[in-house]
């Protein structure tokens, strides 16, 4: 973010509010309806360009000072919306390639791999991004955007950034027409020990096997 844009930040809190705010239920809503299923083949190039969007709200949030909440204690914003379903239609959308392997903090010297699920991920962003959404709705925009920086830096804006890395291997894999490794029988909670014999415990699974289903099928043009 520029300085300039910082600068405005400061001076209209409520309207940088209301930006982050309208990026962020733009998002819920769009990748609630992708769950839907109405249009499976478009799904992953689809929920690529919302979460690169999404990240780029979260950059803002990263790179303004820290939000204080007005009040010392977060107010009660009751029970948060179920959203087992909506992960339970990403599960079965995305098999074969739901699970993935992932490196939790690059920064930990040799840190084992872990394996992560797509549709967990997108659960887990919008149950982030909806607890924030009400105390906007509620009025509590300093609480809201305190929630939202707080939980970019702890959760929702790792967990986007290693899908959208996810979703954009696939989307390369399947258009260059390259072999994809299979994470087929990877348990998500699995120890590290474990980890290390992903590379022989991976499957083959060709990338013409889930580009068509996927709405990924149309090989990149190679450059002269």
């Amino acid at each position: 973010m520029s300085d300039a844009t910082l600068h405005d930040a400061r001076r209209a809190p409520d309207d940088f509010a209301v930006s982050v705010a309208d990026s962020i239920e733009s998002f819920i809503v769009a990748v609630t309806e992708v769950s839907r299923g109405d249009e499976p083949d478009s799904a992953v190039p689809f929920l690529l360009l919302e979460i690169s969007q999404l990240l780029l709200t979260g950059g803002r949030l990263g790179a303004h000072e820290d939000f204080v909440p007005d009040e010392r204690y977060e107010p009660d914003v009751g029970p948060e919306p179920d959203v087992d379903e909506l992960r339970e239609r990403f599960a079965a959308m995305l098999d074969p390639v739901d699970v993935y392997s992932e490196v939790f903090d690059p920064y930990v010297p040799r840190s084992a791999p872990v394996a992560c699920r797509i549709s967990d991920d997108l659960a887990d962003i919008i149950t982030d991004l909806r607890h924030g959404m009400a105390h906007y709705r509620d009025g509590r925009l300093s609480e809201a955007l305190w929630w939202w920086q707080f939980s970019y830096l702890t959760n929702w804006g790792p967990t986007a950034s290693a899908c959208l890395r996810a979703l954009q291997s696939l989307v390369a894999h399947v258009r260059l027409d390259q072999p994809l490794d299979a994470l087929d029988g990877l348990d998500t909670d699995s120890d590290a020990a474990a980890d290390e014999q992903l590379a022989e415990e991976a499957g083959r699974v060709m990338a013409e096997e889930i580009g068509g289903p996927l709405g990924l099928g149309t090989k990149a043009p190679e450059r002269r």
